[in-house]
This record gives structure tokens, C-alpha cells and sequence, in this order.
């Protein structure tokens, strides 16, 4: 969770403004123009549209927005000496820490999530030691490093306590990465709070994860969706009243080298960058239904992933395979419109 780097920067604002998702808002009726402003948070950029309300109330809703998610983002980034993350990964091996109850609830969902896949999803991989800042020369981990660092990856050696509201490491040497869990609830909350200060639409988008809600009579929003193999075109464009689009892929961070993309999304059973699939796509009515389930199918594969998304109608998901194919849910693939200038969405029927 930290600034995004100069190529990223630019990558970025060549598609107009959002991370992994180009947008537009539903074009209220409102009182006043929308209210639009960008920070970087969780290591990428994050925009905060807000509409449909006078111009101080929508300014009260935005700094209310960024006061959450700056609170919740410093509370469980890796990144932040001395914050409840850090004290947890401190005390491993030796004892349980109290963490702050918005944490916990985040780690349970994880924890959860690892059991519900068998281990795909490992918040634990944080024991790994790939870099994959821009900023600095790439450097391929040694298989001998590899190996040493996934002694240190199993999520069930992370103990969580309701009552006590602690977790505990049991083992040291053990660290924990939450990238892959905690954004969708940081960005929710953010839209949350917005929302409760006054602003009747709000989208707020951040490293591929959108989150939107319409204003009563107001249109609805187009979010458009990356193509992973070409990750400066759109691959479709998503008409979106009020949900949340979470989007997973190994564009977002990491090189390519001899060939092979080298990116952050970790097998927790390798320890090394997944292959199979460039990216997954779901989208849900709240954060619940989709949250780690597109770095859980890429770790999982092509067939395995499309299998473990196909399994609830609580979510719609669209997966791009390495050799470019699509896998699509029916519902999702219905509501799937072509890209400015294209006849049809590449790969669906």
C-alpha cells in the first residue's frame, strides 16, 4: 500500500483518469457540477467522483471520504512502521496482539476466504520477498530464497480471536500482505462515508476495483474494463447503477523478463507469480461477494478459477485466460457492451 511510481503515474492518467477501469459518470441533474479529485492511496491512484448536492455539501463529503480511507489504509498497510500490521508480524512466533476491530473483521474474511479455496488465497505470502517497485532494478528471487521464505506461508498458522479482537503469528519470521483484501472494504468505506456526509451518487475507483452508487433518477455509471493483454485498450465497457467492480490482473505490478511476466499475485503453494490467467473481473451488489476471489482464480488456474467463480449467483465474473480466450458468466456477459469504436466485446460471442 504505497504511492504508485512514476510509470504507473503515467499509465494511469493515459486512461483518463481510473486505474484499471476507465468511467463515466450517470450525468446528474444535480445543483452544482460533480465533484471529482485523486489521491494516491494503497500504492495506486484512487478517484473520488461525488454528485447530486450543493457544492460545500459535496466538498464535506469528499473530505470525509479521504479521512476514512487514509485511516483505514495507514491502520493495515505493511508499509507503516508501528501500525497494528506491523505489531502483529513484531509479536510473531511469541504472542497474540490486539488489532483494531475493522482489521479483524478484514482478516477473518481472509482467513475464510484461504479455507474456502484450500489455501489459493494466503494472506501470509507476505513472507515472500518479491519487489515489484518500478522505482528500483528488478531482481529475481533465487529458487533457494523461495523456498527458505515459504516455510513461512500458511494460513492456518494465523490465529484469530474474536472475543480478544487479537490475531497471532504462531511462528517467527512470518508477515502478512492484506493488499489483496483490504482495498475493496478501505474504498467501501470511503464511499460509505461520502454518502452518509450528503452525496446522493459516488463512485471512488482504485487500482482496478470500482465502487458506484446512483443518485435516485440518476443514470447510470460506465465503467470500463481493461484488457489485460493490451492494458492501455478496454476490452468492454460496464453500465453500473450501484455495485462494485473488482478487478484482478498481472498488468497492475511487475516485469516482464525473457518473455515471462514476473507480477505480484503469488502462488502461495509455488512462491512464485501465477501463470494461466492475465485477469479476472467480478463484479457484485457489496464487497462480500467478490473480495479476493480474482487473485484466488488466478492462483487457481484457468479451469479451477472459472469453476471456483461459476459457483454462486451472488456475483458475476468475466476471466481472460494467457492464450487470450474468455471465460464469462451468463449474466455478465449479457450485460457487456463493446468498447468505443469496436462492434463487439473480443472473445464473446
Amino acid at each position: 500500500m504505497r504511492a504508485p511510481d512514476s510509470t504507473r503515474r503515467a499509465l494511469l492518467g493515459a486512461l483518463a483518469g481510473a486505474s484499471a477501469a476507465w468511467l463515466t459518470a450517470p450525468a446528474l441533474a444535480g445543483p452544482a457540477p460533480a465533484l471529482r479529485d485523486r489521491r494516491a492511496l494503497m500504492g495506486t491512484w484512487v478517484d473520488l467522483t461525488l454528485d447530486g448536492a450543493p457544492a460545500a455539501t459535496l466538498a464535506a463529503a469528499r473530505d470525509a471520504a479521504w479521512a476514512e480511507m487514509e485511516r483505514l489504509a495507514a491502520m493495515m498497510s505493511r508499509y507503516v512502521p508501528g501500525n497494528p500490521l506491523d505489531r502483529v508480524q513484531q509479536a510473531a512466533g511469541r504472542e497474540p496482539v490486539a488489532v483494531p476491530r475493522e482489521m479483524l473483521r478484514v482478516m477473518q474474511a481472509a482467513q475464510a476466504l484461504a479455507k474456502s479455496t484450500q489455501g489459493a488465497f494466503d494472506i501470509t505470502v507476505g513472507a515472500l520477498g518479491w519487489q515489484f517497485d518500478e522505482t528500483q532494478r528488478f531482481k529475481l528471487p533465487t529458487a533457494r530464497q523461495i523456498q527458505s521464505e515459504l516455510r513461512f506461508v500458511n494460513y492456518r498458522d494465523l490465529v484469530l480471536n474474536h472475543c480478544e479482537c487479537s490475531a497471532w503469528l504462531k511462528r517467527a519470521g512470518m508477515k502478512l500482505d492484506l493488499g489483496g483484501v483490504a482495498k475493496l472494504p478501505i474504498l467501501a468505506a470511503g464511499l460509505a462515508a461520502a454518502v452518509q456526509a450528503g452525496a446522493p451518487a459516488a463512485m471512488v475507483n482504485g487500482g482496478g476495483d470500482v465502487l458506484v452508487r446512483s443518485a435516485p433518477g440518476g443514470r447510470e455509471w460506465r465503467i470500463g474494463i481493461r484488457d489485460p493483454l493490451a492494458p492501455d485498450r478496454l476490452l468492454a465497457v460496464l453500465p453500473l447503477r450501484q455495485g462494485v467492480v473488482a478487478s484482478s490482473g498481472d498488468y497492475e505490478r511487475g516485469v516482464t523478463l525473457d518473455g515471462r511476466r514476473w507480477h505480484h499475485v503469488l502462488d502461495p503453494a509455488t512462491g512464485y507469480p501465477t501463470a494461466g490467467v492475465r485477469g479476472v473481473t467480478l463484479v457484485g451488489e457489496g464487497v462480500d461477494a467478490v473480495n479476493g476471489l480474482g487473485t484466488a482464480a488466478m492462483v487457481m488456474g484457468p479451469q479451477r478459477g472459472a469453476d471456483l467463480l461459476a459457483g454462486t449467483p451472488a456475483r458475476q465474473a468475466l476471466l481472460v485466460r494467457a492464450d487470450g480466450g474468455l471465460w464469462a458468466s451468463p449474466g455478465l456477459a449479457a450485460r457487456l457492451q463493446p468498447p468505443p469504436g469496436a462492434r463487439r466485446v473480443r472473445g464473446l460471442a
